[in-house]
């Protein structure tokens, strides 16, 4: 590292569990971000600031006023701008050393597979649950850790599912695709602002972790906030033998 990331960074090198080689291990990872929207908002602000070397960001939406109440990485004068150039210029003016990657457009089988492949971790801040799923099946394939978020009304939840190891669960054991979950969209129910704030900002956190290899990671548990009372709940979380998804011996995308 050079004189500036030294100083950029050093509040995380004083810590003894990142220092200098931590620190430059961030410099060398790639995060995948998918969902520029309440929950993609702060976890790659965080990100980018940690200094995670390469970001990549995708999302096909334009940005909207009513995003603005809770997807702090948009402003004003860019409504109608594509969410990924948004997040990038945003991004750019936190540290500009992160080389973020914008993909505008809706991701199909084999181009998520391809994305979560060249990323060491993937961040789910997506908004529906379909391509939540198609998401924990692809880090299934590619043995990706996937870290999961989720918020609406006031109930907001995250869980790390470590695909790159074989005892862990996914989300498909927490939620099974059978049609029976329906997304429930901010749109439709409401959202609580700071409460995307928080749950993606506990979503950067593991995301640290893991690149890291640091302290213990969510995997293998659910947390959930209740957000009017301000209280969380810790479930934990087992592999299903059963699960359609990564009880196979050889995962498919579906």
């Amino acid at each position: 590292m050079n004189d500036n990331q030294l100083l950029r960074y050093s509040r995380h090198i004083l810590l003894p569990q990142i220092g200098i080689q931590g620190q430059e291990a961030l410099i060398r990872s790639h995060v995948l971000i998918i969902g520029a929207g309440g929950l993609g908002s702060p976890a790659a602000m965080y990100l980018a600031a940690s200094g995670v070397g390469k970001l990549t960001i995708c999302d096909n939406d334009e940005v909207d006023l009513t995003n603005l109440q809770r997807q702090i990485i948009h402003s004003t004068g860019r409504i109608g701008t594509t969410k990924t150039n948004s997040a990038k210029k945003t991004l750019a003016g936190i540290n500009p050393e992160v080389n973020v990657i914008t993909l505008n457009e809706r991701m199909d089988e084999e181009k998520l597979l391809r994305v979560v492949a060249n990323a060491d971790v993937v961040v789910d801040a997506s908004d529906n649950f379909s391509t939540r799923l198609a998401i924990n099946q692809a880090c299934i394939i590619r043995k990706k850790p996937l870290v999961s978020g989720a918020a609406v009304r006031f109930d907001g939840q995250v869980a790390v599912f470590d695909l790159s190891q074989g005892h862990s669960p996914c989300y498909q054991c927490l939620f099974p695709g059978t049609g029976e979950n329906e997304d429930m969209r901010c749109a439709i129910m409401g959202v609580f602002a700071p409460l995307v704030g928080i749950i993606g900002c506990v979503q950067a956190a593991e995301t640290l972790k893991i690149l890291l290899n640091i302290g213990e990671t969510l995997n293998g548990r659910l947390l959930r906030l209740d957000g009017l009372t301000m209280e969380w709940r810790s479930v934990k979380l087992n592999k299903d033998p059963a699960c359609t998804a990564c009880g196979t011996d050889e995962p498919v995308m579906i």
